[in-house]
């Protein structure tokens, strides 16, 4: 049954053409970003999967369903694409540079939900920051800042 949604889906939306992104674009680029990191391992924890999904709500200020739809098509994008530029050139069109800080913010708290930081999450988080813009300073302030929040409050 979800091949056949993901059928439906890729046959309303042209493997031949990149997806035209909508007002909420940046949402479903980032979104896909986020998947991108908490997948590199295999498949997403459970915390992270909650992390995800109360990031996307909290930070989007989205309602469970409406996350969940946002979550399902950014899983789609993200197994459709071939690198992290068509992700983050929506973003650096359309967020400014606090929003853009918050995104690398929401990606580290996803490294650090399931308490391990592999060398491929440091490494994705460090090339999206650098196609998003973001300062090797500002990457490494924000991960001491998610990872201090993270010693301070285990639960």
């Amino acid at each position: 049954m979800l091949e056949g949604l993901r059928q439906f889906i890729a046959d309303v939306v042209s493997p031949h053409e990149t997806p035209a992104f909508d007002d909420n674009g940046y949402q479903l680029a980032a979104t896909a970003l986020l998947i991108h990191v908490i997948s590199l391992d295999g498949e997403p924890s459970e915390a992270e999967r909650r992390k995800l999904h109360s990031l996307i709500e909290l930070r989007f200020g989205l309602d469970h369903g409406s996350a969940d739809r946002l979550i399902a098509q950014a899983m789609l994008a993200e197994g459709e694409a071939v690198d992290l530029y068509r992700f983050t050139s929506v973003i650096m069109r359309e967020v400014n540079e606090a929003g853009r800080l918050r995104i690398v913010e929401m990606m580290w708290e996803l490294v650090y939900a399931d308490g391990k930081v592999t060398e491929f999450e440091d490494n994705v988080v460090w090339r999206a920051s650098e196609l998003l813009g973001i300062s090797t300073r500002d990457r490494v302030d924000l991960k001491h800042r998610v990872a201090g929040r993270r010693q301070g409050n285990p639960g």
